[in-house]
């Protein structure tokens, strides 16, 4: 299900724990680590769409979070060419998403990454909130840090100075 512009509807989850920080979920096979995310099915809403990415991809069900906040619009990033399949390649362009801010109410043991059949992660741990940008694959870096951007003001007071460097000049562009 792709869009007008080849971009197919998705979301993201950010789960933070007690102490702020954020779920980081190491893809099967590879070593690569990211926040748990996932295409919308037809008729789904948001909403609907993650709490199945978060069961299928993290093991956890609506009674083991708390959701803290959404973004309030798409945040979209573009997949590189090479990456994409040969029959897509003229209409994919890559993921539009909405992100949510969870809080695990439940415990660290609520967690099973071999929930579905398909699983997403072979590992995971806890991480600072400010996510190192340089850890995240560079396509998806500016929705990182966008949905990193908005999503903080659910949990606490940022000012530009106190961010990572990596951080602040999206955050000074987003006040003026």
């Amino acid at each position: 299900m792709l869009d007008r512009e080849g971009y197919r509807p998705n979301v993201g989850i950010v789960l933070v724990n007690a102490r702020n920080e954020v779920f980081w979920g190491k893809r099967i096979r590879e070593h690569s680590w990211q926040f748990p995310q996932g295409g919308i099915k037809h008729g789904e809403s948001p909403e609907q769409a993650m709490f199945r990415e978060l069961f299928e991809e993290v093991g956890l069900r609506p009674e083991h979070v708390k959701i803290l906040g959404r973004t309030r619009g798409w945040l979209r990033y573009d997949v590189p060419k090479h990456w994409i399949r040969r029959e897509w390649r003229n209409t994919y362009r890559g993921q539009k998403q909405i992100w949510f801010l969870l809080r695990l109410v439940g415990r660290d043991s609520d967690v099973c990454l071999r929930a579905s059949n398909h699983p997403e992660f072979d590992a995971w741990r806890w991480s600072e909130y400010w996510v190192p940008l340089d850890a995240v694959i560079e396509f998806k870096r500016q929705v990182y840090q966008q949905a990193l951007l908005e999503l903080s003001k659910n949990l606490f007071r940022v000012r530009p100075g106190d961010l990572p460097e990596a951080y602040r000049a999206a955050a000074q562009e987003r006040e003026s």
